[in-house]
């Protein structure tokens, strides 16, 4: 029942132009068999059947397998066996039906990212579609607009975990940093990102601490988030991406 890249990237152009088919020998081709899933099909699925007793754990479980297509994918020497690499990936996710999910949705985790488009949270957790709720601008700011989307996340559609996640070589950050002139709506853009800094301060230092920074701006802008968080039902945590490994790390 499970999307599986493997297959569509097999079945795609790639095999079409003999990129794939060269590259593994039967040998290969064995060892390289997509992971069994569970095709146990539930009766009563609803949106909230493939909700993980443990949001953080799940995310981090994911990363570890998108770091290691990842981590294979940068040693690969052709461009078949890089799709070979990241074809690893959607093999142990949890998928409902179109049908399912057009009776609502129920994300287990929210996240806040930058807009960077080698930052995808879909991608980093190896999720499914409708298991994350997330919000994205430049710099992963605490924005007034992102703010009340996870409000509606918690209070609407109850995820119990936000993750607000930085990462490496931000350009959002770089700009918060130099004086370059910037147009009036970067300058606002970027100014929650300077309250954060501190002069001293390396790139991977300041990505963090502004990721930290709009952590704490959540609670202390929003009175629901605030008190989903001191009534147990939200955790906000803080985390940093590495681009050149694709490994996640809490903050």
């Amino acid at each position: 029942m499970g999307l599986n890249r493997r297959s569509f990237l097999l079945g795609s152009g790639l095999t079409a132009a003999g990129l794939v088919g060269s590259w593994l020998g039967e040998a290969d081709r064995a060892e390289a068999a997509p992971l069994k899933v569970n095709t146990a099909i539930q009766a009563d699925e609803t949106p909230r059947s493939c909700q993980p007793q443990d949001p953080l754990a799940a995310l981090l479980e994911g990363n570890e397998r998108f770091a290691a297509a990842w981590q294979s994918n940068n040693t690969a020497t052709t461009m078949a066996a890089r799709a070979e690499a990241m074809s690893s990936l959607w093999t142990k996710g949890c998928y409902l039906p179109g049908d399912t999910l057009t009776t609502g949705q129920a994300p287990w985790a929210s996240i806040l990212s930058c807009a960077d488009s080698r930052v995808s949270p879909e991608w980093i957790f190896d999720a499914a579609p409708a298991d994350l709720f997330v919000i994205r601008s430049a710099g992963n700011t605490a924005f007034d607009n992102a703010i009340a989307s996870l409000e509606f996340g918690v209070a609407t559609l109850h995820t119990p975990l936000i993750m607000v996640m930085g990462h490496s070589d931000c350009g959002a950050v770089k700009a918060a940093r130099d004086s370059a002139p910037l147009t009036p709506l970067l300058e606002q853009l970027v100014k929650p990102i300077r309250a954060s800094l501190s002069p001293e301060n390396t790139l991977a230092t300041a990505i963090k601490r502004n990721a930290g920074f709009a952590a704490k701006q959540l609670t202390q802008r929003s009175r629901v988030l605030a008190d989903a968080e001191v009534d147990g039902r939200l955790t906000i945590v803080v985390s940093y991406f590495d681009i050149r490994s694709g490994k996640v790390s809490l903050v």
